[in-house]
């Protein structure tokens, strides 16, 4: 629990024990669940957390009313890592009622069991305002971002964007910093978590962000991460670049899902050439061994990469399908693309890569596509060089 300003509390706690979020996301550094609570002639409780922490949130949550009982529980959105203690909120006040937005509505009743929690909601449209008595919240649509149901509210008084997931990044608040001047790293997991959990609806965000410059930000409040209090420009430019699909950065990202090691050493020998030719900020990523929600969030971030994997099963090596597969589902889209395959006697991998390419939008994929049989030679350096001419 921590004071914002006279009339905000935060009341959100971090979570070191999930070892993945969304069962898929590796968060070494934790995660924080982001609630806020406003103290006004009206008192609103800004969403909730998940039930993994929920006594520890119950707990902040009373420490923080006193005597004083809640009238309103927003909720913009329901995922159950925001959203999980609204029974046991409305079990523990009856008369509060739940401001959200008109889809919201259903899906409460299909997460909670709870008598009537239709009519307990006051349903807010596009425009909408909640008037708390100094603080008045006003209401925007954000669908899809990114889940159907987002509303983001706008707290005229104070300046400050409650943007659900928006903004939001992995990485405990006593890790990473409670305000984002205090997190010199906030756009590397700020990024990996957009681009995998927000990524794939770039055309929302981009929606929701023209609704934001209209807005006086002060201040932006997720529901993951730190709190947004200066250089607010710096973050929305990100969030503008990130949901246009446009790279960020210059640098070629050397994917490499290698069996035995043989694909590997083709991979650093085309590093070697692209060095020597001049080329900046050339890396390799191990897709066996690396994080693959880091492996996709840098694949978006720099303007090329090289793909290089080994045949298997008449097919390409799992972790660079799994790799692919990501990119096409989060709209991997506008980058100069370059293939290496490997095979002892059925090269398979570069027929599937393109394949799996082909299905994206708006990529250049260079040739030639060099193929290496079981282990790189001498006489495959001439076609690396080529590739490597063709990258820069």
């Amino acid at each position: 629990m921590r004071k914002i300003t006279d009339d905000v509390i935060y009341i959100g706690l971090d979570d070191f024990d999930i070892d993945l979020f969304e069962s898929q996301y590796k968060v070494p550094q934790g995660v924080s669940y982001n609630s806020y609570l406003i103290l006004d002639e009206k008192i609103a409780i800004m969403d909730t957390a998940d039930a993994r922490k929920g006594e520890e949130w119950e707990a902040n949550l009373k420490k923080a009313l006193g005597e004083r009982k809640p009238d309103y529980l927003v909720v913009h959105h329901l995922e159950p890592d925001h959203s999980s203690m609204i029974a046991e909120v409305l079990e523990t006040y009856p008369d509060i009622q739940v401001v959200t937005g008109v889809r919201s509505v259903k899906m409460l009743q299909q997460f909670f069991d709870t008598p009537d929690i239709a009519g307990r909601c006051i349903t807010m449209k596009e425009g909408d305002v909640l008037d708390l008595g100094k603080h008045k919240l006003h209401f925007y649509a954000a669908p899809m971002v990114h889940w159907p149901e987002v509303m983001v509210s706008f707290d005229e008084y104070e300046g400050a964007l409650y943007s659900a997931d928006g903004f939001g990044k992995f990485g405990a608040l006593s890790e990473c910093g409670f305000y984002s001047s205090e997190d010199p790293d906030w756009s590397e997991e700020a990024r990996r978590y957009y681009i995998n959990i927000v990524g794939k609806y770039g055309g929302p965000v981009q929606n929701l962000l023209k609704k934001a410059t209209t807005l006086p930000i002060k201040s932006i409040r997720p529901l993951h991460g730190p709190i947004i209090n200066e250089d607010l420009g710096k973050y929305i430019k990100l969030y503008d670049i990130w949901s246009s699909y446009v790279p960020e950065s210059k640098g070629i990202m050397i994917a490499v899902a290698s069996i035995y090691g043989g694909t590997m050493r083709a991979a650093e020998k085309l590093k070697e050439i692209l060095e020597s030719k001049g080329a900046e900020n050339v890396f390799i990523r191990d897709l066996c061994r690396t994080e693959i929600s880091r492996n996709v969030s840098d694949a978006f971030r720099y303007e090329k990469l090289v793909l290089a994997a080994s045949s298997y099963d008449n097919g390409v090596f799992t972790p660079m399908h799994n790799f692919l597969h990501l990119l096409q589902i989060k709209c991997y889209t506008g980058r100069t693309v370059g293939i290496i395959e490997n095979g002892s006697w059925a090269p398979s991998a570069a027929r599937v890569m393109n394949e799996i390419l082909c299905q994206m939008s708006n990529l250049t994929i260079v040739e030639p596509v060099v193929t290496i049989r079981s282990r790189m030679k001498s006489t495959d350096y001439p076609a690396l060089e080529q590739l490597a001419d063709a990258l820069l």
